[in-house]
């Protein structure tokens, strides 16, 4: 895309991607959304700042969640303009980070670099931005070079994202989902929606479950993703005006 084309298409939608755990398919509901805004006609950009549980490639770490977020946005991205911060082990970050540091190798994750990589994207000019977390609300991301403890969510507060969280569906959602929401909001943001993603289809009482969200949470529910394969097949799922589009 050029930067003339481009600069038709001002950012209008950027989000933060929470999960009420680790594994509760916040890459595939992602994906899925990123893929309906290219069939709306908006051009789109995904970030993943922080991975771990990286393979080894000829061309550095790469983490499958990062990759597919790359190859569904449909502005060009480097590997590094999504996943600028990359750890082999799968593990929490803070701690494959602090084992680099043990043996010598790497440095402290700084939200100053986090902010950066958010901004080089920003300037690309897509319609939507996601940026995707890791693991749940409250990631630790370890101490920085000036000895202060950070967190994934002390990006999405100094950026003010809307923030869109991901229910895991089964047993203890309800609580996870109520507790995710209510530091998002203490923490001053705003959720934007919520989505109920099925990760067992034979949930045991389902549909009361995602009605009692509903009644609980402040927030639009716009999306109930089946279990599906692909995210491609559940793209139509979201209700956009819900999100604002």
């Amino acid at each position: 895309m050029s930067s003339d084309h481009a600069k038709q298409y001002p950012v209008q939608h950027t989000f933060f991607v929470t999960g009420t755990d680790t594994e509760v398919g916040k890459t595939f509901v992602s994906c899925a959304l990123l893929a309906k805004c290219n069939d709306m006609g908006l051009s789109t950009a995904a970030y993943k700042p922080v991975s771990a549980g990286c393979e080894r490639s000829a061309q550095g770490l790469r983490n499958d969640d990062a990759m597919q977020l790359q190859q569904i946005s449909s502005v060009l991205l480097d590997y590094n303009d999504v996943n600028p911060i990359a750890f082999e082990e799968p593990i929490a970050p803070h701690l494959a980070c602090a084992k680099q540091i043990a043996k010598g190798e790497g440095k402290c994750i700084e939200l100053h670099d986090i902010n950066l990589g958010y901004q080089h994207l920003i300037n690309k000019e897509s319609n939507v931005v996601l940026v995707e977390g890791a693991g749940g609300w409250r990631l630790p991301l370890g101490k920085n070079s000036q000895g202060r403890a950070q967190f994934l969510s002390d990006f999405a507060i100094a950026q003010q994202l809307p923030v869109i969280m991901v229910v895991g569906m089964r047993l203890g959602c309800v609580n996870h989902a109520l507790l995710t929401a209510q530091a998002i909001e203490q923490d001053g943001l705003v959720v934007a929606g919520w989505v109920a993603n099925m990760l067992e289809p034979d949930m045991p009482f389902l549909d009361e479950n995602i009605q009692s969200l509903q009644n609980l949470l402040k927030a639009p529910l716009v999306a109930r993703i089946p279990k599906a394969v692909s995210s491609i097949d559940v793209k139509g799922c979201f209700d956009m005006q819900a999100l604002g589009f």
